[in-house]
């Protein structure tokens, strides 16, 4: 029996491979291709679901240090009390992507678990290599840390969470937090995370339903590490994969769909962080590839991994 998708994704994802059917997908190493193509798509489909009106948003700032001011956006429910908070980098490689581009996604979360997030328009590569993102990742963590009794938040009950490319984000940043001392982080959530410079083999069952293909991850890493990718190295604050010692991480939460590149990556990052004695929750979706959860948000799975998701941040 091969692998194929599920049904209700399948659905779903039909007008979009029509649409695309006839497209030349842009050449390794081609971002500006990328961003025209994928961000149009990113925001339709958080734009696909009503916006939540019980969610209130207020514009913050901070300064990295090499100066440069970093935009965050804090959303909270009406109502809501002290309590958790969660830090939230979007996905997008690396090199694509906003935080308006997630207005969607990030109030419906906070809607439906009432925890506030501080999402983080951290600044993108190539323009801005590695470290830059994550510093700028890691500056957003320390600023909430720092406004946390403003903002009512308890500084034990801070967690970090991404998807995809922000989802390997939220795994660097615990790793610099637990290399620097702190900010403590209660846990992170890491949805599909991308996680592994090493671009593996093709694997031919899950070849024609990648959303984020091979060509991507070898457009991406390099935009991000420059001649480093791939190479012996690569630290494992910009590659979590990489990762020796896991020992002393927060308690994670991953999830990746069977059907997307990062699938072995995430697999190996669950069982790395679990021999290291950290608490982990894990879950491969069936018949799903990359971002299903967007783009068929109706499915039964996508269903399921939201339900599983809002538990998550509501037991921080």
């Amino acid at each position: 029996m091969t692998l194929s998708l599920d049904p209700e994704i399948a659905q779903a994802l039909a007008p979009m491979a029509g649409a695309m059917a006839d497209a030349t997908p842009p050449a390794v190493g081609d971002v500006a291709a990328r961003r025209a193509l994928w961000e149009p798509i990113i925001g339709a489909a958080g734009t696909a679901q009503p916006i939540p009106a019980d969610v209130k948003t207020s514009e913050h700032h901070t300064t990295a240090d090499d100066g440069a001011q970093i935009t965050m956006r804090w959303y909270v429910k009406d109502g809501a009390t002290p309590g958790p908070a969660v830090v939230f980098f979007h996905g997008g490689g690396y090199i694509f992507g906003h935080i308006d581009l997630f207005d969607g996604p990030v109030s419906r979360y906070v809607s439906a678990s009432g925890v506030p997030m501080l999402s983080v328009d951290y600044r993108r590569a190539p323009e801005h290599p590695f470290p830059t993102p994550l510093e700028d990742a890691y500056t957003a963590l320390r600023w909430l840390e720092e406004h946390a009794s403003t903002l009512g938040v308890d500084t034990d009950r801070i967690a970090v969470m991404g998807d995809s490319a922000g989802g390997g984000l939220a795994a660097a940043v615990s790793i610099l937090a637990r290399e620097r001392g702190g900010p403590r982080i209660a846990r992170q959530i890491l949805i599909m995370p991308m996680l592994d410079d090493r671009i593996p083999a093709l694997d031919p069952h899950i070849a024609p339903y990648l959303l984020w293909s091979y060509d991507d991850s070898r457009t991406a890493w390099p935009a991000l590490l420059g001649e480093a990718a791939g190479g012996p190295d690569v630290p494992a604050t910009a590659a979590p994969a990489r990762l020796d010692d896991a020992t002393g991480l927060p308690p994670a939460y991953i999830e990746v769909g069977q059907l997307d590149l990062f699938r072995e990556e995430d697999t190996a990052y669950a069982t790395k962080l679990s021999r290291a004695g950290v608490p982990v929750e894990f879950h491969l979706h069936p018949g799903a590839p990359h971002e299903f959860d967007a783009i068929a948000f109706t499915s039964d799975v996508a269903r399921r991994a939201i339900a599983d998701r809002v538990r998550v941040l509501k037991s921080i």
